[in-house]
């Protein structure tokens, strides 16, 4: 028999409580993209010290290796509707997927600096359409499983910063630093042979448009700007008019695409107007903040533990553990929970429990305290952290009908990956000026204490946020023309 279109399993998966095992197996098999690009970024970042000694390069060079990948998956990221609409899902997930194990393949092979970081800017444009082309192929055929099927395929995605550690010290300590490259290999030669025997053909599906050259030029120089911007004002380098000067060339960039955008309606390359809908616009916001909440409190915990409890580098790897493991508990449970009470309750309930594992931390002696007590505020941080975004991401799906998936799929993405480095960056910049304050040889207690007053008042907009989200998914009404 053969397989459906992604729109006939759509309806067929909304209309009863189970799932199609045909998404099962799509989902699966899209996931391999997202595991892929989380564990090689994870890799990466932790032998960026050695990479630097093997190619004979100062920090301040080695670092683009990170720093380009990451700003190229800023320039990508805007196309991924257009491209789908263009040529179609499954086009473009196998196009990516080729185009980011070759990318692998030219880092090992690298033979200076300038080469790896030239290969890894070309990694990042393939890598950056990942992780939304698979939402966007599960969410095709999700219909109202989407929370149920996110859950579960988050889990292994967190395999990535968690055993990434652990590759990297085994690949540094027993061959090549090309190896860290290397290993995407075999996963991507296995991932694109099933993507090509399992996904569904959705030539079909596709709604080839005008290309927005103006709307390009505007938008991806714009986030690429604001995240390298953001990087350098929160990392305290020095320059920091240059930083603030590209900051404002970037808010200028977005400001002229929001405009642009907002007049060509349709046309342009993000569609604005799925904004105008209530519970995209909420699903967007708490998106935002969840992922802001998430990468910013990353940030000062490890800064925390490094400085104010004097952990050495094990230590704090180790004692932020149980975020993860708070996450793997909760993710599971996050479809059913979402189909019991709601995406409204389900999400506030998650921010909740994120604010009461941050809260300890505001005090000024917990981050001296027991370990223990870390772990278990820790482990409660981590279980509402997976609480707050498969509900809101599966509301932001759930409010647009199929036709409309690939342009949402972009939008929701470009407003979930400047969530972290906002944050981040506010977080650190309070955090250095506090610090300025402080006479040396005192604690640092107090300082950090104040900083996480603020990360919790972030998770108290989140929440607001998260109550924003309607209480039961309604039916998806399509934008019109």
């Amino acid at each position: 028999m053969p397989c459906p279109t992604p729109v006939s399993a759509r309806e067929a998966s909304a209309a009863n409580d189970g799932v199609d095992p045909r998404i099962w197996t799509i989902a699966w098999v899209v996931l391999l993209g997202p595991l892929m690009t989380s564990l090689d970024s994870t890799v990466v970042n932790v032998s960026l010290g050695r990479l630097g000694q093997e190619l004979h390069a100062p920090l301040t060079t080695i670092q683009w290796v990170i720093s380009g990948y990451l700003l190229a998956l800023a320039l990508i990221l805007p196309l991924c509707g257009w491209l789908v609409d263009r040529v179609g899902a499954k086009r473009v997930y196998l196009g990516c997927f080729t185009a980011f194990t070759a990318a692998s393949m030219a880092c090992g092979l690298a033979a200076s600096a300038a080469a790896l970081i030239g290969f890894r800017v070309l990694q990042g444009m393939a890598g950056g359409l990942l992780v939304p082309m698979a939402q966007l192929m599960t969410a095709r055929g999700a219909g109202r499983q989407m929370a149920r099927i996110m859950g579960l395929m988050s889990m292994p995605v967190l395999l990535g910063p968690i055993c990434g550690p652990a590759l990297a010290g085994f690949i540094l300590q027993h061959a090549s630093w090309r190896w860290i490259f290397f290993i995407n290999l075999p996963i991507g030669l296995l991932a694109l042979l099933l993507a090509i025997w399992i996904l569904p053909r959705d030539d079909g599906l596709a709604r080839p448009r005008p290309f927005d050259l103006a709307g390009f030029a505007m938008l991806s120089p714009g986030l690429a700007l604001l995240l390298h911007s953001l990087e350098s004002l929160g990392a305290g380098r020095s320059a920091h008019h240059l930083a603030w000067l590209e900051l404002a060339a970037a808010l200028g960039l977005l400001a002229a695409f929001l405009r642009h955008g907002r007049r060509l309606g349709g046309a342009a390359l993000v569609d604005l107007r799925l904004f105008r809908r209530p519970a995209f616009a909420a699903a967007a916001c708490t998106q935002f903040l969840a992922n802001a909440g998430a990468i910013g409190g990353q940030m000062l915990l490890a800064l925390c533990l490094l400085m104010a409890r004097r952990s050495t580098p094990a230590q704090a790897g180790m004692l932020l553990v149980p975020i993860g493991l708070g996450m793997f508990c909760s993710l599971p449970a996050m479809g059913r929970l979402t189909g019991w009470f709601g995406p409204r309750r389900v999400a506030a309930a998650g921010a909740l429990l994120a604010l009461a594992g941050t809260l300890p931390f505001a005090w000024a002696g917990f981050a001296a305290g027991p370990a223990w007590l870390l772990c278990i505020a820790l482990f409660v941080r981590g279980m509402g952290q997976g609480g707050i975004a498969i509900p809101s991401i599966a509301v932001a799906y759930e409010a647009i009908p199929g036709a409309q998936i690939p342009v949402a799929t972009t939008a929701i993405n470009i407003v979930q990956r400047l969530g972290g480095p906002v944050a981040a960056t506010a977080l650190a910049l309070f955090l250095h000026t506090r610090m300025g304050a402080v006479a040396p040889g005192l604690p640092l207690g107090p300082v950090f204490a104040a900083t996480f007053r603020l990360l919790c008042a972030l998770h108290v907009v989140t929440l607001l946020a998260a109550l924003r989200l309607p209480a039961w998914p309604g039916p998806a009404q399509a934008i019109e023309r």
